[in-house]
């Protein structure tokens, strides 16, 4: 699958690369014509013997230089500036179909070697018959016997050469029809297994398949042509479960913003001069491109997402860069947010504020982006990586870790109190809830962010319906609680998410429970699901679209 995804990639980065050789060649003829320009300008500046004209003339060329600066500097702004509105024109699905090769076999070609030499002709060895005065010449019957001697020698001799010839040129035919044969077959065989390849992948989307889905929403991302100087790294995980794509993106450092406002050409010093941009306004645009950036890249995802395979998305904004303090390699999130498919989608693209929308979608964003002043995740990436509870049949059966589905009641309400005492909390368990789960009452000891956070546990194994999140909201209401966390040995829906939006509720899905277990309590847990078990009916999935 590895290979595949790296396959899928490539695909991606040929079409991204191509387009830049594109850009780059643009850029190359414009310079090109530029370069001919000043070589004309230079010969007419050779000719023009009148100081005044070549200053003049000069003048004229370090003014254009300015103007070129100034272009470029505009071209950079404007693509800071505009990185939301130009995705906005471009359709972000992929048809895999469309990324199906069908190279162009030229017709069999074989140039001077399919062309037949003609045979040596008899006739034009033939010796004339003497005539009746040559016949009395004496001797001239033996040399004229000679004649055609030599003639039918040479005659032989031609045609034997002609023969070998032949043959060779034949044979050298047959070697080129072979290896141009050979070549068809092989392109054609690579095309044919691209394109089961693709056929396949298709198969894999069609049937919800989880790699695949990541693997295609990479392609999406890859495929996106962004300003340069944006790296384009991102990492993906997707949970099966509740259809949640989570996403670390890394975008460019404060660098990518220009530091100049302007250039100006100082005709009495000779000198094009850099006017600086003010720091507030460079802060200002950066922090601009970094919302612009965010929405984007849940834009593009969720108008790929044609076949409906993601409700909600988490999306992690990372930027890569060295703490000046230590020295350290260091990657802090500076923008975090978490959206469904229905609440993005009623939101207007193209007449919208970007720093509006995601304070709208409740997102974590940094106070200041410029200094990358780090904000709390919303979800990790590694906590919904699908391999923490992917376990073969077998190694089920051997696997001496706990399962979390065959634990006792009281043995699971030990291991969830064991967990959050573990995460810093003071935990108090209050019950036991009616699908074998766990109620708790926990203190966060921490001043200003702490405070009373009601913990509500449920062994699911179909999606946690929506009223389970509205009981625990309603819980903590009535508890005078501070913070509501849920967690599930399932997942949960697009419904879910939207609830819990802007509301200080935490879901956690089973790879996050057994990420947690792993990281804070040490319990390395798997989630099994035995054939007979049956979720609670009273808390079933109502995932009907509500409003917070």
């Amino acid at each position: 699958m590895a290979r595949r995804t790296s396959l899928y990639a490539a695909w991606a980065q040929a079409g991204r690369e191509a387009e830049r050789q594109r850009q780059a060649q643009q850029r190359a003829q414009a310079q090109a014509i530029r370069a001919r320009e000043q070589a004309i300008r230079a010969a007419e500046r050779a000719r023009v013997s009148n100081e005044r004209d070549m200053k003049r003339l000069h003048a004229e060329a370090r003014e254009e230089e300015t103007a070129a600066l100034e272009a470029e500097l505009a071209a950079r702004t404007e693509g800071l500036e505009t990185i939301l509105k130009t995705t906005l024109a471009v359709d972000d699905y992929i048809d895999l179909d469309t990324l199906k090769q069908h190279p162009a076999i030229p017709a069999f070609n074989p140039g001077q070697l399919g062309q037949p030499t003609p045979p040596p002709q008899q006739a034009a060895y033939n010796v004339a018959p003497l005539s009746f005065g040559q016949k009395l010449i004496p001797g001239a019957k033996e040399r004229h016997e000679k004649a055609l001697a030599e003639a039918r020698l040479r005659f032989e001799h031609d045609t034997s050469a002609w023969q070998a010839y032949e043959v060779g040129r034949n044979a050298q035919l047959a070697a080129a029809r072979e290896a141009y044969d050979r070549q068809v077959a092989e392109t054609n065989a690579k095309t044919a297994a691209q394109h089961a390849e693709i056929d396949a992948m298709k198969a894999d989307l069609a049937r919800n398949d989880p790699e695949t889905i990541r693997s295609y929403f990479e392609m999406v991302l890859s495929s996106s042509a962004w300003p340069d100087g944006f790296p384009q790294r991102f990492a993906l995980a997707y949970d099966a479960q509740s259809k949640l794509l989570a996403i670390d993106y890394q975008l460019p450092d404060f660098s990518i913003v220009p530091a100049e406002k302007s250039y100006r050409y100082v005709k009495a010093r000779d000198a094009i001069d850099v006017v600086a941009e003010s720091p507030a306004k460079r802060k200002a645009l950066y922090a601009s491109a970094i919302a612009q950036s965010t929405i984007r890249i849940v834009h593009e995802v969720f108008e790929a997402d044609r076949r409906g395979q993601v409700e909600s998305i988490v999306l992690n904004v990372v930027v890569d860069t060295v703490d000046r303090s230590t020295g350290q390699q260091q990657k802090p999130c500076i923008v975090s947010v978490r959206t469904t498919a229905d609440t993005f989608g009623k939101i207007k693209l193209d007449a919208v504020d970007p720093a509006a929308c995601l304070k709208g979608l409740s997102a974590a964003v940094s106070p200041s982006p410029a200094d990358l002043a780090p904000v709390r995740p919303v979800l990790e990436l590694k906590m919904v990586d699908p391999r923490f509870i992917t376990e073969t049949d077998v190694l089920s059966q051997l696997d001496e870790r706990p399962n979390l589905m065959e634990l006792t009641p009281s043995e699971f309400e030990s291991l969830i109190t064991n967990l959050f005492t573990k995460m810093g909390l003071e935990t108090r368990l209050t019950q036991a809830s009616r699908d074998g789960g766990v109620d708790c009452v926990a203190f966060d000891p921490r001043p200003i962010f702490g405070g009373k956070v009601v913990i509500q546990a449920k062994r699911y194994k179909n999606t946690v319906g929506v009223s389970a999140v509205r009981d625990l909201f309603g819980t903590m209401q009535n508890e005078g609680a501070s913070k509501g966390i849920l967690v599930t040995t399932s997942g949960y829906g697009a419904a879910s998410f939207q609830f819990a939006q802007g509301k200080p509720l935490e879901l956690l899905s089973g790879a996050n429970l057994l990420y947690l277990l792993a990281e804070h309590a040490g319990i390395n847990a798997r989630i099994v699901v035995p054939e007979e078990w049956r979720d609670p009916v009273a808390d079933s999935a109502d995932e009907s679209v509500v409003s917070g």
